[in-house]
């Protein structure tokens, strides 16, 4: 039987196994993790949530553990929630440790998961919610989520993080993609990674070219900046780091902060109650019920909205 109050104790001491299990928990969808959850919710509300996202080879996983070396340069606590694609064989994650973050894996202060998609689209995993409630429990004051990178279906992160830091780099058709993406709506701040390579200068022009085309913002409203790095040396990445800054000030003076956290709860609810439904609709599975309530709608006695609001009202 797992003590779970004992294991909240450890991770919020800083202890990274207690953390490591509390995150399998959730991935693993435990018995406890109602118990889990309930102990958590006062202890979270503190951490600022950054979402990378981006096409792959735009260098996402380097940007992240510069970023990471940077806001530990600035004394902050980190935590890396790294979705990778799933195994088709033991559904676990395809890239695992990764490899670009091991120079912070001896760092107490620093706190990197890889977690499986297991199928989910939108680039995160379908644990994520809690996992962040993990570690924003344990004292991360920065949490970076970083996306598969499947392209188009990455905006789901969006609705997960305070920030949306959207990654290109040069010679990539990353522009063109990124807006059949919608991934221009998503971004709070923009990154032209790899800007040594030739043709970083023209992606930043036409980056702002599509912004000013999509703009209808108000007097006070959030324009993303464009920063151009150069994730493998570090350069530029402070400059990121102060965009990111700039938003997250920019959302608590407007009350944009509160709206977005009510948003990401209101989904995390909603994704919940789903579970539920579909788990009680899984037991059906070739119940009588529905095969009755099949042969009425084909037979045109019944209408298939009738028919399933008939099932949903024997399953309350």
């Amino acid at each position: 039987m797992t003590d779970v109050h004992a294991l909240v104790d450890r991770a919020r001491g800083g202890d990274p196994r207690a953390v490591a299990r509390l995150i399998s928990m959730v991935e693993d969808g435990s018995p406890a993790l109602r118990e889990l959850m309930a102990i958590l919710a006062p202890h979270t509300g503190g951490a600022y949530i950054v979402g990378l996202t981006g096409a792959p080879g735009v260098g996402k996983s380097t940007s992240t553990s510069a970023l990471v070396t940077d806001y530990r340069a600035r004394g902050k606590r980190i935590g890396v929630l790294a979705v990778d694609p799933s195994s088709p064989f033991s559904g676990g994650a395809l890239l695992g440790d990764r490899v670009r973050m091991q120079e912070h894996a001896t760092d107490p202060e620093v706190y990197i998961r890889s977690m499986a998609s297991r199928g989910h689209l939108g680039g995160l995993s379908a644990a994520t919610p809690q996992a962040l409630r993990v570690l924003d429990a344990a004292g991360c004051e920065v949490i970076l989520v970083e996306t598969v990178g499947v392209g188009q279906s990455e905006i789901e992160v969006a609705s997960a993080a305070d920030t949306s830091v959207v990654l290109l780099a040069p010679g990539m058709g990353d522009g063109i993609q990124a807006a059949k993406a919608g991934i221009l709506e998503i971004g709070d701040v923009f990154v032209v990674n790899k800007a040594d390579r030739d043709g970083a200068d023209a992606t930043a022009r036409e980056l702002n070219h599509m912004l000013a085309l999509g703009e209808r913002r108000e007097a006070g409203d959030w324009r993303p900046p464009i920063v151009k790095t150069v994730a493998s040396r570090g350069e530029g990445v402070g400059e990121v780091v102060e965009a990111l800054e700039k938003h997250r000030a920019w959302l608590a003076e407007t009350g944009k902060l509160a709206v977005r956290r009510r948003a990401r709860a209101a989904a995390e609810i909603e994704a919940i109650a789903f579970a539920v439904l579909r788990s009680r609709f899984g037991s059906l599975h070739g119940d009588s019920r529905i095969a009755v309530l099949a042969d009425r709608v084909v037979s045109g006695a019944l209408d298939p909205f009738a028919a399933a609001d008939e099932l949903l009202e024997s399953v309350e």
